[in-house]
C-alpha cells in the first residue's frame, strides 16, 4: 500500500514560491518523523526539512534555512518554499517513519531511518 504521497511541484522563476503537500498513511502510526528530501541530477539525495509530530521539533538544512518552512497537521506535512533559487531545482520526496523519542533524532537519522517514501514531485526553478 502507498504510505506516503506528495503533490504540489511545478515550475517557477527564481524568487518565486511553491508549496508542497504530503499525506502520510495511517500505516505509519503514532508519532512520526516526517521530512522533505530532494535529489538533483547527478547529486545525492539530501535532507531539506524535517518535523517531529511528537513535539514539533523542526530542522532545516543550511541551504534552505530562512526560505523554506515545514509544517505538519495530523497526517499531512507541508513545505512552503519561498525565494526559490535555481539550485533548489530537484525531485522532492516526502518520507516518514514512526518514532517515539527525542525530536532531534528525526534529523540525525535522516540518512537511514526513513522507511516510507513517496514517488517524488519535480520542482523546476528557472533563472
Amino acid at each position: 500500500q502507498v504510505q506516503v504521497m506528495e503533490s504540489g511541484g511545478g515550475s517557477v522563476q527564481a524568487g518565486g514560491s511553491l508549496r508542497l503537500s504530503c499525506s502520510v498513511s495511517e500505516y505509519i502510526y503514532g508519532d512520526k518523523c516526517m521530512g522533505w528530501f530532494r535529489q538533483a541530477p547527478g547529486k545525492e539525495r539530501e535532507g531539506v526539512a524535517i518535523v517531529y509530530s511528537g513535539d514539533g521539533t523542526t530542522t532545516y538544512s543550511d541551504s534552505v534555512k530562512g526560505r523554506f518552512t515545514i509544517s505538519q497537521a495530523g497526517n499531512k506535512v507541508y513545505l512552503q518554499m519561498n525565494s526559490l533559487k535555481p539550485e533548489d531545482a530537484a525531485v522532492y520526496y516526502c518520507a516518514a517513519f514512526s518514532w517515539d523519542g527525542r525530536g532531534d533524532y528525526c534529523w540525525l537519522s535522516r540518512n537511514f531511518a526513513y522507511t516510507g517514501w513517496g514517488q517524488g514531485t519535480q520542482v523546476t526553478v528557472s533563472s
